[in-house]
């Protein structure tokens, strides 16, 4: 009554593929990559040298060489460029657990506190900031 089918099915895989497949925990290294250097880039425009040079070793260790370093200015205010640095080390930190990357979620956490903090402004003299 019906025809049987002759060619392949359009929705089968093809064995053979011969372009790359990456694994799991190689496309979560280029995202953690991506994040670190977009942090990096807004945290040089902030004149942050040595955290900069703290997020570029983690840049370099994720992508096997050291990263450009953000050479341009947006003119942004600075409150824009915490809440923009503090944002993109969330994202860090998301990717960095997931990945169970322990170095890098330490660096993305310690980031987001200090933008945090700088958002917040001067703590009252005598008090710890987040002392409870």
């Amino acid at each position: 009554m019906y025809e049987p089918i002759r060619s392949p099915s359009v929705h089968t895989q093809a064995d053979g593929a011969d372009f790359p497949h990456r694994s799991r925990e190689e496309e979560l290294d280029i995202q953690l990559a991506g994040h670190l250097a977009a942090l990096l880039a807004v945290t040089d425009e902030l004149g942050l040298g040595a955290a900069g040079d703290r997020i570029a070793e983690q840049v370099a260790r994720l992508r096997g060489a050291p990263p450009a370093r953000h050479a341009g200015l947006t003119a942004a205010a600075p409150a824009d460029l915490h809440r923009r640095a503090h944002a993109l080390a969330g994202r860090a930190l998301l990717v960095a657990a997931s990945r169970a990357d322990t170095t890098a979620a330490i660096l993305a956490a310690v980031r987001m506190d200090a933008h945090t903090a700088a958002l917040a402004g001067p703590a009252p003299s005598g008090q710890l900031v987040g002392a409870h």
